[in-house]
């Protein structure tokens, strides 16, 4: 298990600058979280780079609070209403995710937007190579993971009731777009001349999206945002639903297929000893399983989608870069990821000299 899993495991007290009033808190659960009782006892997530995270426990059951982070924001980011949202249209998919109990949008009862879901309780690994169980195992939890992505991809978003969740066609576009104004509007983080060169490949190279699917796209499916079942190679409950919103599957399946390319220091990745651990299906194998999931026959621009996600983890980091230095960063582990930025840019140009060939 890698240090940055280590780090993110577990709860803390909660951390200076993130504290709230906790009696206020209390009294709007008691209002609007069905069967609710107290007394509270408040922790905060070790992970939750984006939205900080907190647990809170209660002597019949846990919940989990997701709020926007405090101080200067972003316009558009951290939209924890779109996170309850999703969640709550999946559920009635029967998609596997945390029931929410309740969202407030009210600033004045602990300084922030925030939703308060199940606690899910299950296993987390950090480490995707999963060195901790044995090589069948291992093959069953990457089928698992696979199947996960490939069910949310195949979901009826209208059924679903979020057929307005985002806006259908021309997602690639959007997207080099949305991350390129977000990387150019932290002036703190400043630029890069690296990502310039990527943004202008991005835009010079893109495929046509005529005949590109429509599905609810996560944002961030790495084996670390899902809790898997405690004795089974199951998935029990999907995490981290910031960035959701209607897109390309294959553009999404890309993002979770990039751990073959990323080194573990960076996000839960497998390159490098993880690529030779026994169970792990190759890259080819693992696209090839999410065709037959949903039905497709090959993936042509698979490599220019695993480019594009690249760039938009380093727009990400780059704007923790910006509120790190700003002094609003929403986890203890934020310096982490402004010290691999550097990498992650250079890995991001490979990926474009990749996919050029």
């Amino acid at each position: 298990m890698s240090t940055q899993g280590e780090d993110n495991l577990g709860t803390t007290a909660v951390r200076e600058g993130y504290t709230f009033n906790e009696p206020r808190l209390e009294a709007w659960l008691e209002a609007h979280v069905e069967g609710y009782r107290g007394p509270l006892r408040v922790r905060q997530f070790k992970g939750g780079q984006s939205n900080p995270t907190y647990r809170l426990d209660t002597p019949a059951r846990s919940y989990v609070l997701r709020r926007k982070p405090p101080g200067v924001l972003l316009k558009g980011a951290h939209a924890v209403d779109r996170e309850a949202r999703v969640l709550t249209g999946l559920a009635t998919a029967g998609y596997p995710v945390p029931r929410v109990f309740g969202l407030c949008t009210d600033d004045a009862v602990i300084g922030t937007w925030f939703y308060v879901m199940d606690m899910v309780e299950g296993r987390i690994f950090w480490d995707a190579s999963v060195p901790e169980v044995d090589a069948a195992e291992r093959s069953a939890l990457f089928d698992a993971m696979n199947g996960a992505l490939a069910d949310l991809h195949n979901v009826d978003y209208v059924a679903a009731g979020l057929e307005d969740f985002g806006r259908p066609g021309n997602y690639l576009e959007r997207q080099v777009s949305r991350w390129t104004k977000q990387y150019l509007a932290d002036e703190d983080a400043g630029p890069d001349a690296t990502l310039d060169k990527v943004i202008d490949w991005l835009n010079a190279n893109m495929p046509s999206e005529q005949d590109a699917r429509t599905s609810i796209v996560h944002g961030d499916m790495r084996i670390d945002n899902m809790i898997f079942h405690p004795t089974e190679p199951r998935v029990l409950a999907v995490l981290d639903w910031e960035l959701a919103t209607l897109g390309d599957p294959a553009v999404d399946f890309a993002y979770n297929a990039m751990m073959y390319r990323m080194p573990p220091h960076i996000v839960a990745g497998l390159a490098g000893e993880g690529l030779t651990r026994p169970g792990i299906p190759s890259e080819d194998e693992y696209l090839a399983a999410y065709c037959r999931r949903t039905g497709r026959e090959g993936m042509p621009h698979y490599d220019y989608y695993v480019a594009f996600n690249f760039f938009r983890l380093a727009a990400i980091f780059h704007g923790i870069k910006g509120r790190y230095l700003r002094g609003n960063a929403a986890s203890a582990q934020a310096k982490a990821r402004v010290d691999v930025l550097p990498e992650l840019i250079e890995l991001t140009w490979q990926q474009t000299r990749r996919a050029a060939r």
